[in-house]
This record gives structure tokens, C-alpha cells and sequence, in this order.
């Protein structure tokens, strides 16, 4: 069952792939986030550093110490655009 069971809803990263970083050697959320690719996707974690996180404590018995290092957009996008608005600056 552990095989349906998603962890990041972003990246389809598992139950099994996260506990099969923990046991090759993942020891904090950087490093299982370099193993799974956790944390990379639209949200950027907020939806899954949690439940990572308490699996780490749960395997290591500690907390982890810092979350991950958020990764913004190279470029900002308006929300203006995103929400299909029309662009100020292009007048008709």
C-alpha cells in the first residue's frame, strides 16, 4: 500500500521512494530532498516539508533543524497576468 501513498502531491514522490532515501543514508530534508525531489514542485513545499519532516524525526528520532531553502521564480510574474488581467503598460 505504501507504494500509492504520496508524500508530494507536486512531484509524485512516494512513501516507499522518501523511506528508500532515509535508508540510503538521507539524514536531513536537504539531503532527502536531493534523494526524492520532494519540495520542487508548484508549492514548493508547503505542502510537504511537514509530513517529510516528521518522517524524518520518526526514523532519526530528532528534529530536523531548518527547513528547506525555498527557491523563488528567476523572473517575478505579475498577478495581474496571472489572473489574465490586461497588461497597464500595453495601452490600446
Amino acid at each position: 500500500m505504501t507504494s500509492r501513498v504520496l508524500v508530494c502531491r507536486c512531484e509524485d514522490v512516494t512513501l516507499d521512494e522518501v523511506e528508500e532515501a532515509l535508508a540510503g543514508g538521507a539524514t536531513d530534508l536537504e539531503s532527502l530532498k536531493r534523494y526524492t525531489g520532494f519540495g520542487t514542485g508548484w508549492c514548493q513545499g508547503k505542502q510537504c516539508v511537514v509530513a517529510c519532516a516528521r518522517l524524518l524525526e520518526a526514523r532519526t528520532g530528532a528534529a530536523p533543524p531548518a527547513p528547506i531553502t525555498p527557491r523563488p521564480p528567476l523572473h517575478p510574474v505579475p498577478l495581474g497576468l496571472l489572473a489574465g488581467l490586461p497588461d497597464p503598460e500595453e495601452a490600446p
